[in-house]
């Protein structure tokens, strides 16, 4: 697989890390809902012409790493992502929009991006472990907890 790809007259390899959050980063983003988002965030991406090089799903927050076409704002992809996974979300678990605080408003405003260049193997291997990391920091936490 080439470096970089092309369309008609452009040859690019525009690849962004992006990070966003729950409104009142909840940790609800567990179970079957943080399945949904993971297969919903694969879909809406393909649908914008997006690849997903690594996505990590974890309970109270997104990393993604995606490739996107020149044409592409990342202010239009997250609008599409954010606005339609929290659409799906609310349709397939109705329980989530039933809590007082969330006034339909499923993700916080903001988010973060940062363009992927010469450190893109250690972003990926970042969002790749980020699981073991935080698992590691809470099992941490705990001992502190109990001493």
């Amino acid at each position: 697989m080439s470096r970089y790809e092309s369309a008609s007259h452009v040859f690019y390899r525009c690849q962004y890390h992006i990070v966003w959050t729950p409104k009142y980063r909840y940790k609800i983003l567990k179970g079957k809902v943080g399945k949904e988002l993971y297969r919903s965030i694969y879909v809406f991406c393909s649908m914008k012409k997006c690849t997903v090089v690594e996505l990590n799903v974890q309970i109270d927050h997104v990393h993604l790493v995606v490739r996107t076409p020149p044409s592409l704002s990342v202010s239009d992809l997250m609008g599409t992502l954010k606005g339609r996974t929290a659409i799906r979300l609310f349709n397939k678990f109705p329980y989530l929009r039933k809590k007082k605080l969330w006034g339909n408003h499923f993700w916080q405003r903001g988010y973060f991006v940062d363009s992927v260049g010469a450190n893109e193997e250690i972003i990926r291997r970042y969002v790749k472990y980020q699981d073991k990391q935080a698992k590691e920091d809470e099992e941490r936490q705990q001992l502190l907890e109990l001493q």
